[in-house]
C-alpha cells in the first residue's frame, strides 16, 4: 500500500516550517522534502515497471465519491522522470538562487511553490478521480505561474506568466468539458467510467470525446497551435524552473494523452492520422522558429515545441499500428514516444541549466553578445555540447535511440501500407528527417556563436566557471544521456512495461522488437563509441608525440584582412541568413538597420527580430480587435464629475423603469396572442 499519509505529512510539515526558517534553510528543507517524497513514490514506481499495480482508495467526499490512486507502469514511468528532473533541478536551483538571497519573501514563496508543484505533478499521474485530478491540474498551473514570475519586477515576466496562466485555463476548460460529459452520463468521477462510457458510444462520438481531452492536454504540452505561451514562459522563468517546465511540466500533457488512449477505445487509425498531422507541424514549426532566435533560452523554448512534435509522432505511429493490428509498429511508436519523453527531459533540462550558468556569468542571454566562452567556461561548454548533440539525434547519445525507434516504426508501417498510407508515411519520414537536420543547424549556430570564436562584447566583469557543486547535477544528467546511448537495451526493457499496457502489443511484437530493432541500435551505438575511442587514441598519440616539441601559438589567419576584429566574425543572424531568406514566406522577421553611407561613413547597425506568425494571428490580432472595440467607449471616462453623477442617475433610473417596461411589453405580447 502506498504510504499516502507520510507523503502528505512531509508536505504539510515543510509548508509550516518554511515561513519561520532562514533563507538558506528554506532551500535545504524544501529540497529534503522533495527527496523524501521522491524516494517514497520512486520506490513504488520502480516496482510498477516490473509489472505490479498498486491501488489505494481515499475516502473522498459526497461530492467527489471515493478517490482511487492507481499506480501502473505508465504512471511509474512518468513518476521516475518527474522525480529525477526535480531532484537535479532543485539541487541546481539551490546554487542558482544564491544571487537572489536578498529577496527573502520571493525565496519563501518560491520554495513553497516548488514543493507543491512537485506534489501536484505526482498527484496528476496517480489520481484517477476526475475532480481530484482537476484540482491537482489547477494547482500545477497556479504554482507554475508563481514560479515563472519569480522576477516579478520585470513587466515582460508578468506578461509571460499571465499568458501561461490564461492558456492553462483553456486546458482546464477542455478537460472539465470532457469529464463533465462522462460524469453526467455515468454518475461517476472514476477514470474507469470514461472507458465504460466511451465503449457505449458510436465511433464518431468517442473520437469527439478523445479530441476534447486531446485539446486540453495539447495546451499543456505545447503542440502547435496551442504553443504560444511556451516561448515566453520558459525564458522568463529562472533557469532551474525553465528546465523543470520543459522537462516535466509539459510532459504532464503527454501523460494525459497516453492515459486517454488507454481509457478510450475508438478509431485508433483516424486518431493516429490527426496526431501525426499536428505533431509534424509542431516539430517543423518549432525548429524553424528556434533557428532564427537570438535569445538563448527562447531558442531552447522553441525546441521544446519541436520535441513535443517528435513525441507526438511516436504516439501517432503507435495509434496507426493499433488501428491496423500491426503491433510491432504500435510497439515501436509508443516505445519511441515514451523514451523520447525521458530523453527530452534530460537533454533539455541540461541545456537550460547550462544556459542559466551562462546568464549568471555574463548577465545576458543575447547570443549576438556572446562568444569565446569555451575558454572561460570549458565544463559548461562541454556539457552544453553533449546535450546539443543529443537533442540533434546524433549517435551515440540518447536522442538517437528514441528517434531511431520512431523511424523504425515508420519504416515498418511502409510494409503492406495502402497508397494513401504510403504517401502519409513518406511525408512523416521526410518531416522527421527535416526536423533533425534543422535542429543540427540550430545547435551548430547556438554552440558555435556562444562558446567558440572570440568575445563579441566587452564585459566589465570577470567571467568564470560555475562552482563544481552547481555543475554536479549537470554531470549526472550527462551521465544518463551517455548511458542511454551506450546501453539502450536496459532502458528499452524498462519501457516495455508501460508499452505493454496497450492491448495486443505483448507477445510476438515484443520478440521481434528485441531481436531486430534493439540489436541494430546497440550495434550502431557500439560503432560510434568505437569511432570516439579511436579518435581519442589518435589524439592521445599525437599529444605524446608533440610533448617534447616546441609548439607556438598565434592568432587565427584573418583571411587577408589587415586589422581583423571580433566584429568580423559570424553573428547568429548571419550564420542562418541563407536559411532565413529561403523561409521568408513562413517567418515573420523584422529588420532594423542603419546602412553604411557616404564617403566617410559613421557607425552602421543591423539586427533582426523573429516573430511567431501563429501568435500574431491567433492572439495579437484578436486582442488588438478587442482593444479597438473597447476604445470606442473610452469617451465615457472623460474625467468630468458631472458625467459620472449622470451615469449614476441613469443607472438608478434604469433599475426602476426597465422592469416596468419589460412587464408592459410582456402584457402587450400576451394581448396580441389572445387576438
Amino acid at each position: 500500500m502506498i504510504p499516502i499519509a507520510a507523503f502528505f505529512a512531509i508536505i504539510l510539515v515543510t509548508l509550516i516550517l518554511i515561513p519561520f526558517l532562514k533563507v538558506r534553510l528554506k532551500g535545504i528543507i524544501t529540497f529534503l522534502a522533495v527527496v523524501l517524497n521522491a524516494a517514497i513514490t520512486g520506490y513504488y514506481a520502480v516496482l510498477s515497471l516490473s509489472g505490479q499495480t498498486f491501488l489505494y482508495e481515499l475516502p473522498g467526499s459526497l461530492f467527489t465519491g471515493s478517490i482511487p490512486l492507481r499506480l501502473d507502469a505508465l504512471s511509474g514511468w512518468f513518476i521516475l522522470i518527474i522525480n529525477f528532473v526535480f531532484l537535479t533541478g532543485g539541487f541546481y536551483g539551490f546554487f542558482y538562487l544564491k544571487a537572489y538571497k536578498s529577496q527573502v519573501h520571493n525565496l519563501g514563496l518560491h520554495a513553497i511553490c516548488f514543493l507543491i508543484q512537485h506534489a501536484s505533478l505526482l498527484s496528476a499521474v496517480i489520481v484517477q478521480n476526475s475532480i481530484a485530478f482537476l484540482i491537482a491540474w489547477e494547482m500545477l498551473a497556479l504554482t507554475s505561474f508563481l514560479l515563472i514570475i519569480f522576477e516579478r519586477e520585470k513587466e515582460t515576466t508578468i506578461a509571460a506568466g499571465l499568458n501561461y496562466l490564461v492558456q492553462s485555463h483553456f486546458s482546464f476548460i477542455f478537460l472539465v468539458i470532457g469529464f463533465i460529459w462522462v460524469a453526467q452520463k455515468t454518475g461517476s468521477y472514476d477514470f474507469n467510467a470514461v472507458t465504460a462510457y466511451a465503449s457505449s458510444l458510436p465511433v464518431g462520438a468517442s473520437m469527439l470525446l478523445f479530441m476534447i481531452f486531446f485539446t486540453g492536454f495539447a495546451f499543456k504540452s505545447g503542440f502547435v497551435p496551442f504553443h504560444t505561451w511556451l516561448p515566453h514562459a520558459h525564458p522568463a522563468a529562472p533557469s532551474h524552473v525553465s528546465g523543470m517546465m520543459s522537462g516535466v511540466v509539459i510532459k504532464a500533457g503527454i501523460y494525459g494523452i497516453l492515459r486517454m488512449l488507454l481509457l478510450i477505445k475508438t478509431d485508433y487509425t483516424t486518431i493516429g492520422y490527426i496526431i501525426l498531422g499536428v505533431s509534424v507541424i509542431s516539430g517543423l514549426y518549432g525548429v524553424m522558429l528556434a533557428i532564427v532566435q537570438h535569445d538563448l533560452k527562447k531558442l531552447l523554448a522553441y525546441h521544446s515545441i519541436e520535441n513535443i512534435g517528435i513525441i507526438g509522432l511516436g504516439i501517432g505511429v503507435g495509434c496507426i499500428g493499433m488501428g491496423a493490428g500491426n503491433y510491432l509498429v504500435a510497439m515501436l511508436g509508443f516505445a519511441g514516444a515514451l523514451l523520447h519523453t525521458l530523453n527530452h527531459a534530460l537533454f533539455k533540462s541540461l541545456l537550460f541549466y547550462a544556459a542559466g550558468i551562462v546568464y549568471q556569468a555574463t548577465h545576458t542571454l543575447n547570443i549576438e553578445q556572446l562568444g569565446g566562452l569555451i575558454k572561460k567556461m570549458p565544463q559548461t561548454a562541454a556539457l552544453f555540447l553533449i546535450a546539443a548533440i543529443a537533442i540533434s539525434g546524433i549517435p551515440p547519445f540518447n536522442g538517437f535511440i528514441s528517434e531511431f525507434l520512431i523511424y523504425s516504426g515508420l519504416y515498418n508501417w511502409l510494409q503492406g501500407a495502402s497508397l494513401a498510407s504510403l504517401i502519409c508515411c513518406l511525408f512523416m519520414i521526410m518531416g522527421l528527417v527535416l526536423i533533425g537536420g534543422l535542429a543540427l543547424l540550430c545547435f551548430t549556430k547556438a554552440f558555435g556563436i556562444v562558446f567558440l570564436g572570440n568575445p563579441r562584447h566587452a564585459f566589465h566583469h570577470e567571467i568564470k566557471e560555475a562552482p563544481f557543486m552547481q555543475l554536479l547535477p549537470l554531470y549526472l544528467i550527462a551521465f544518463l544521456i551517455v548511458s542511454i546511448g551506450l546501453f539502450p537495451g536496459y532502458f528499452l526493457n524498462m519501457i516495455m512495461a508501460p508499452v505493454n499496457l496497450f492491448p495486443g502489443i505483448q507477445g510476438v511484437a515484443g520478440t521481434l522488437f528485441r531481436e531486430n530493432t534493439a540489436g541494430i541500435m546497440q550495434n550502431i551505438s557500439w560503432a560510434m563509441w568505437g569511432l570516439i575511442l579511436l579518435t581519442s587514441l589518435i589524439y592521445l598519440v599525437r599529444k605524446l608525440a608533440m610533448q617534447k616539441r616546441e609548439v607556438a601559438a598565434d592568432s587565427t589567419w584573418g583571411c587577408g584582412y589587415v586589422a581583423p576584429t571580433a566584429k568580423q566574425q559570424y553573428t547568429a543572424g548571419s550564420f542562418v541568413k541563407t536559411y532565413s531568406q529561403l523561409n521568408r514566406a513562413t517567418l515573420s522577421i523584422k529588420k532594423h538597420e542603419k546602412r553604411v553611407d557616404g564617403l566617410y561613413p559613421g557607425e552602421a547597425h543591423y539586427e533582426t527580430h523573429a516573430y511567431d506568425q501563429l501568435e500574431k494571428w491567433l492572439i495579437d490580432k484578436p486582442l488588438d480587435g478587442i482593444r479597438t472595440f473597447l476604445g470606442w467607449f473610452r469617451f465615457f471616462q472623460n474625467g468630468r464629475l458631472q458625467s459620472y453623477i449622470l451615469y449614476g442617475i441613469v443607472f438608478i433610473l434604469a433599475l426602476i423603469f426597465l422592469p416596468m417596461i419589460f412587464d408592459s411589453l410582456s402584457g402587450f405580447i400576451d394581448f396580441l396572442k389572445h387576438l
